[in-house]
């Protein structure tokens, strides 16, 4: 085991997110302290109310007196009965918004991941997600009962020995002292060992996921009896990290007999001395029902609580305070470093220089020093026969693929350096699979603009001939249900969400394949007139006469010009052409 599995490297961060928590619900943390101390009433009580019932009822003959005594003491255990409901109540009100935190930091550290460039979806973010931020709750709830349990229940028994005879308070002070010093120096070791519990079981979670996701590739390869020695090997260390766990519940045990058992021994032998100076049988009696039924219980519940959820807290906490960084270490939203915004000064909208791209290390790179600039405001359309590097082409100038070689940049600003959220305040790519979600059609087409009126909505749906669309769904307060629309109709949804979008830039990848020719004409002049630069990888020739350039990719270096220059110089896109126009009359034939 390193030094870093065994260190507590990770106790400030925890420190501090666990602080940050109980600061923001000040008012439910003092309702769940004002309980807790109604609730230790019985062990403030017990030891007193016991002494007088035994010195002055029972040893006296009163028994009424005595049973009056102990009648008070059950009705002190009455009411710390219904304190302790309330403080379930309030523990809640605590604890359910911690565990929304922290799942929210979750999610969106694991969309930060897949959606950055290069990044790619996290295998563990679903174990974390549903076991650690669920094992966290639980434990900051358990924390929190056994920690004001202890300070409440411990305080009050020490306070009635105080009162019954400091002599006592001190004899069973001691050895409670003793046994939390021992707990509290093995707790270092002990979140070691729980750090690397919890790491042995992400990886076997991992390695167990890899394998059942490539179980066919595996078996066809012959690789079954490796992955299943790696899988059982992960799971031998989770037993052993397990195991050692186990072995640590000694060091516990040794805390409760020192500050738990000890005490009782010790006022047991000490009794014969204690009576001899004046101290009555009633107030030993007392003393012991204080250590037995008020010292022990919270000692036992902290150690056992602190020594087992505690350090399950702890350690998982840190983990996902490690794993998922606040806002995924990104600027807030809203704040002026957010998304940097091109400048209005003649930079070019999009400039990619030498992008070399391959899927795969051995592959043939699917574009290899290509590049293209386009001032902004440009229309471009891209054409090439498939697997040319079309999509690829768009995808790496949008930042969702990071380029083996070679840099993108829009309106000056590098792609590589910004996170998602300035990505899609530079541009907005369209795929040819449109994505729509179940809610209203205004909540669709607002999604990359929330500030957009009614009246701007419906002029972006007029201007895209998707005015007759929305009065189908009901207008813009109508239900989408995405099962219900065509692709057609779920990519015209999607294209005037984008034509709504802020962004300068606009890639349509196919994005209008599913149109009828007519109203892929409509959506791209509309797109051709919105201020901007629009991108469009070409499906049919129709798209590529609109543009003002033609980019035509095919697999050597790319070549630029307008449709007749192309005509002139590119076999490739003359082929395409006479491709696309053969098209119509072939559909007619058959």
């Amino acid at each position: 085991m390193s030094a870093r599995d065994t260190s507590d490297a990770g106790t400030p961060g925890v420190r501090r997110a666990t602080w940050a928590a109980l600061r923001a619900r000040r008012a439910a943390v003092a309702r769940l302290a004002g309980w807790s101390a109604v609730e230790a009433l019985p062990a403030l009580l017990s030891g007193a109310l016991v002494a007088r019932a035994v010195d002055g009822g029972f040893l006296a003959g009163r028994l009424g007196a005595g049973l009056g005594w102990l009648a008070a003491l059950g009705a002190a255990v009455l009411v710390g009965a219904v304190a302790t409901g309330r403080t379930y109540r309030s523990l809640g009100a605590v604890v359910e918004p911690f565990r929304d935190d922290l799942a929210a930091r979750v999610v969106r550290a694991a969309l930060h991941d897949a959606t950055r460039p290069g990044g790619r979806p996290d295998s563990a973010a679903a174990a974390r997600l549903t076991h650690q931020v669920e094992l966290v709750r639980d434990t900051f709830a358990g924390l929190l009962m056994v920690t004001r349990g202890f300070l409440f229940a411990a305080g009050a028994a020490l306070i009635g020995l105080l009162a019954l005879d400091p002599v006592v308070a001190a004899l069973v002070a001691a050895p409670l002292v003793a046994g939390v010093v021992v707990f509290l120096a093995a707790l270092p070791a002990m979140a070691g060992q729980q750090r690397r519990y919890v790491r042995a079981g992400e990886e076997l979670g991992r390695a167990a996921s890899a394998a059942l996701a490539g179980h066919r590739d595996v078996r066809a390869c012959g690789a079954a009896g490796r992955v299943v020695a790696d899988v059982g090997a992960r799971v031998a260390d989770q037993a052993a990290a397990e195991r050692t766990l186990a072995r640590m519940a000694a060091v516990r045990s040794l805390s409760l007999g020192l500050g738990g058992w000890l005490p009782l021994a010790v006022l047991l032998l000490a009794a014969p001395w204690l009576v001899d100076r004046g101290l009555t049988a009633g107030a030993v009696l007392g003393a012991l029902v204080y250590v037995s039924t008020g010292l022990q219980p919270a000692l036992h519940a902290l150690v056992q609580g602190v020594g087992g959820g505690g350090l399950r807290y702890v350690v998982t906490l840190d983990r996902i305070l490690r794993t998922c960084p606040d806002e995924a270490g990104e600027p807030p939203v809203g704040r002026p470093d957010a998304a940097p915004v091109p400048p209005d000064d003649g930079t070019p909208a999009v400039c990619a220089r030498g992008l070399t791209f391959r899927y795969g290390v051995a592959a043939r790179p699917v574009l290899d020093d290509a590049g293209v600039t386009l001032a902004a405001g440009e229309h471009l359309a891209v054409v090439g026969p498939s697997g040319a590097g079309k999509s690829t082409l768009a995808a790496l100038l949008s930042g969702l693929l990071a380029p083996q070689a070679g840099t993108v940049r829009l309106g000056g600003v590098p792609v590589a350096d910004a996170p998602p959220e300035a990505q899609a305040r530079l541009r907005v790519l369209v795929p040819q699979e449109a994505y729509v979600f179940t809610g209203s059609l205004a909540d669709n087409l607002r999604y990359l603009r929330p500030d957009a009126d009614d009246a701007t909505v419906t002029a972006a749906l007029d201007a895209l001939g998707a005015g007759p669309l929305a009065a189908r769904l009901g207008g813009l307060a109508g239900e989408v249900t995405p099962a219900a629309l065509s692709a057609g109709e779920r990519q015209l949804i999607a294209a005037v969400r984008a034509y709504l979008s802020p962004a300068p830039l606009v890639l349509l990848d196919e994005a209008t394949c599913h149109l009828d020719p007519p109203t892929e004409a409509r959506v791209e002049e509309a797109f051709a007139r919105r201020p901007g630069t629009l991108v469009v990888i070409a499906h049919r020739i129709s798209s590529a006469v609109r543009a003002r350039r033609v980019l035509v990719l095919d697999g050597a270096r790319p070549v630029l010009g307008t449709h007749e220059e192309l005509l002139a110089r590119s076999a490739t896109y003359r082929e395409l052409v006479g491709h696309w126009d053969d098209q119509p009359t072939a559909a007619a034939r058959s």
